[in-house]
């Protein structure tokens, strides 16, 4: 399964909602704050995550994307 950062901002946003924030109006943060959270842990996810197959023909170690 691919990483994907839009999918990713409308669950966060989805769950700040659940918790009484508006996407609505001028001074709302929530897409700006979830597409800011979505992006950071997706650019790290994929900076830093590793998986490892520990047998079969493609054993080894392989990158996150």
């Amino acid at each position: 399964m691919a990483l994907d950062k839009a999918a990713l901002k409308e669950r966060i946003a989805s769950e700040f909602m659940n918790l009484g924030a508006s996407r609505q109006g001028e001074h709302s943060w929530v897409d700006r704050l979830a597409q800011a959270i979505a992006n950071g842990v997706i650019d790290e996810i994929q900076a830093n995550a590793e998986v490892q197959v520990t047998s079969g023909s493609s054993s080894g170690t392989y990158k996150v994307e």
